[in-house]
């Protein structure tokens, strides 16, 4: 039998947890450990949260989270969850699968979750591992930034130099080179990452170094796979706004002008006159075009050319869902192209910068993904 105890906010860490004192015996609990970064990063972790509130509101379960202050604490927060009985841990990261996978084998009465890593190698019988194919989605927008950058040189700003990552990573550059050729241009495709430990999750100023360093090679495209760390990539490309024709690096010149006939914002117009291109990030997970709206004015230039969208927030809504309704099932689910578990973002504040002959050409590659026609890579 579940325990129907007071969990104090001091005792969990626990951040935006409300009705604490009337916890119902019969109620589904559901309780999430955030990654580095936490819940607010406007990426990974922020997708996760929305998607277990959205469950929230559907389902009427009772959602918790845990922020670490450091990832030592991360274990704990787990631990605490279980021993009280919840209904479902989720952890989210592959830096939690330890905790995870330990706290799933004590136990057997809880059900377990980890976003981007298999738990027990997927062998638990109360743990699923929620995994995704990255590698597809970074190869749409691969092949729009490449498709569209007026210099022929786009980067990559990845958080923690890991497989992982190295999936977005080789998605894109395949993705861009595709787009590349069949300008027939030759195109580059510039790769950094913030750092190899956890930290690089969550650093900023890193990310803007980066973005500084690749803007002055060339690249007016950068997609920021780096969690927290990709809004200093945000920060650069909203300062920055434009490259100027003298301030291209040798070897390097203005191969088109794909973003001639957008409305400009007033500032923009004042900063970027003359032999000016504008530069975008590619936003990652969540859909992140909005971060790009310098005047809060879609039908003007936004800086966020589109965004990879990595449906996490489905992936949580879905679990939290099959323990709702009795049908959780232990191994593994992968979210790819096929079952819309990864794309790229086309709103309000994106539909002016992509001609529709680009869409189409992304429509049939994404077929052709799906059909295994096309295989994207996915590791160096």
């Amino acid at each position: 039998m579940k325990k129907s105890v007071v969990l104090g906010i001091a005792a969990l860490g626990l951040a935006s947890v409300a009705g604490l004192a009337a916890l119902a015996q019969n109620q589904v609990r559901v309780g999430l450990a955030f990654d580095a970064g936490g819940k607010q990063d406007r990426s990974f972790n922020q997708s996760t949260f929305e998607g277990a509130q959205r469950a929230a509101k559907d389902f009427g379960v009772q959602v918790f989270d845990f922020e670490p202050a450091d990832p030592s604490q991360v274990g704990s927060g787990i631990r605490k969850f279980a021993e009280e009985g919840f209904d479902l841990v989720i952890g989210v990261g592959f830096a939690n699968n330890p905790a995870i996978t330990q706290a799933a084998k004590e136990f057997t009465d809880v059900k377990f979750a980890v976003i981007d890593d298999v738990p027990g190698e997927g062998k638990l019988p109360n743990a699923v591992g929620l995994v995704f194919r990255e590698h597809e989605g970074s190869f749409l927008v691969g092949y729009i930034a490449g498709s569209l950058s007026n210099t022929g040189v786009v980067g990559f700003v990845g958080g923690m130099d890991i497989p992982l990552i190295h999936k977005f990573e080789q998605g894109y550059k395949a993705g861009a080179e595709r787009a590349f050729a069949a300008r027939g241009i030759k195109g580059k495709v510039l790769i950094n990452y913030v750092g190899t430990t956890p930290a690089a999750w969550n650093d900023p100023g890193k990310g803007k170094e980066l973005a500084t360093s690749q803007s002055r090679q060339g690249a007016d495209i950068i997609y920021a796979a780096a969690g927290a760390s990709g809004l200093g990539v945000k920060d650069f490309v909203l300062q920055k706004r434009c490259l100027k024709a003298s301030e291209l690096p040798a070897g390097v010149k203005f191969v088109s002008d794909n973003f001639k006939g957008v409305a400009k914002y007033a500032a923009y117009n004042q900063a970027c006159a003359g032999n000016t291109r504008p530069v975008f990030m590619v936003g990652v997970d969540a859909n992140q075009n909005y971060l790009g709206d310098t005047d809060r004015n879609p039908n003007t230039l936004n800086h966020v050319i589109t965004s990879m969208l990595k449906r996490v927030d489905q992936a949580t809504y879905s679990v939290i869902k099959s323990v709702k309704d009795g049908s959780f099932k232990s191994g593994v689910q992968e979210f790819g192209l096929s079952n819309n578990g990864v794309g790229f973002a086309l709103d309000d504040y994106n539909k002016a910068l992509i001609p529709q002959a680009v869409l189409n050409r992304v429509a049939t590659l994404r077929q052709q993904i799906i059909s295994g026609s096309l295989k994207v890579p996915s590791a160096r």
